[in-house]
């Protein structure tokens, strides 16, 4: 390269031909785009390094080739701890009234289902909730009050929600 291209040429010029080897290279294309994506974070963030590089795209497709086997092998290491270690025996499949609600709980907006988990599942205070969303007060008992409405309506009204 006879110039250092700004890094927004360099990324659009180049992301979906590295995807494009990424994937050949790993066979998973969700797998490709994760990895040149964090690997163009890691070039953004040392851009004045890498982009003095005789081949700036070699060092991130690098990086994302890494990336992209360290992914996998953290994913077969943990496949093979639930193979070796399986479910407990006293865990029981999943009844009806646990799909109906996980699946109540997936229509809700994610930080109306986050508070009512952090509150009806893991058991934390609302001033608990406040501080571990960064939201108010105010906010999580809001949130509360209409996720319950929200799951009685889907669920019916054998759901009942604590006062917050």
């Amino acid at each position: 390269m006879t110039g250092a291209p700004d890094f927004d040429d360099f990324y659009s010029g180049s992301y979906r031909r590295l995807v494009g080897q990424l994937y050949a290279m790993t066979g998973d294309l969700g797998a490709a785009e994760e990895a040149v994506q964090d690997a163009y974070i890691r070039a953004w963030q040392r851009w004045a390094t890498v982009s003095a590089y005789l081949d700036p795209e070699a060092w991130v497709r690098t990086v994302a080739y890494r990336l992209a086997v360290s992914n996998w092998r953290r994913a077969v290491n943990r496949l093979a701890a639930h193979r070796r270690h399986g479910l407990p025996d006293n865990v029981p499949d999943p009844g009806p009234d646990h799909v109906a609600l996980v699946d109540a709980l997936r229509q809700l907006p994610p930080d109306m289902r986050r508070v009512l988990v952090l509150h009806h599942l893991v058991g934390l205070a609302i001033d608990d909730i406040a501080r571990e969303t960064g939201v108010a007060i105010g906010t999580v008992k809001s949130r509360l009050s209409r996720g319950r409405k929200a799951l009685a309506a889907t669920l019916g009204d054998s759901f009942v929600g604590g006062a917050a």
